[in-house]
């Protein structure tokens, strides 16, 4: 079977981004051809570079299709959200239809939708004293965190002291699953449209 190419769009630092970078890599024939950022300043920049991949910055505004573009032309199979914090344009959405996939820490549906990222998650989890938190892979559609999901991982956050901690917990999730998930599912995805 011929590995995939997919891109990887990422805001902040990369640390999902990296690890499916490595895991792909290592144990596939699949490919990360680029990383895309809408922020000149992230760390993603650095660690997709020191890993050979392509990284490229863009204004928010301009990256859509300065994305399409670079898909058409390299043949993208598909796109790996990895931390990335826009809403998927409509037009990306068609161009890739269940072909774009996203993780978010927590577990959906609980804490979703919009300005529901990173250390807003783990406070609302921790604030609300919930049992359980984790990580949800889905796919992406025009509405936040509503595509179908994938798969689901859950730690216990009883006996966390602050939403620090329930912030790593999760983040160590994530970095095990999500580049198995993504492995499987490139394996069973056919071309797009």
């Amino acid at each position: 079977m011929s590995g995939k190419h997919i891109v990887i769009l990422a805001s902040g630092g990369g640390s999902n981004a990296q690890c499916i970078i490595e895991y792909l890599h290592q144990y596939t024939d699949h490919k990360v051809t680029a990383v895309f950022t809408n922020n000149q300043s992230a760390g993603v920049l650095d660690k997709a570079a020191k890993a050979g991949v392509e990284a490229l910055y863009c204004k928010g505004s301009e990256l859509p299709n300065k994305l399409m573009e670079f898909c058409l032309e390299y043949r993208i199979d598909a796109i790996v959200l990895a931390g990335y914090l826009r809403l998927i344009p409509s037009s990306l959405i068609e161009m890739f239809p269940n072909h774009i996939v996203n993780i978010h820490p927590a577990l959906l549906p609980k804490y979703g939708g919009k300005g529901m990222y990173g250390m807003n998650v783990h406070n609302a989890v921790f604030e609300a004293k919930e049992e359980f938190s984790g990580m949800t892979i889905h796919l992406v559609n025009e509405v936040y965190d509503k595509g179908e999901v994938l798969s689901q991982a859950k730690i216990s956050v009883k006996d966390c002291q602050s939403p620090q901690e329930v912030a790593s917990r999760v983040l160590a999730l994530e970095h095990f699953h999500y580049p198995r998930v993504v492995r499987s599912w490139l394996d069973g995805l056919k071309p797009p449209v």
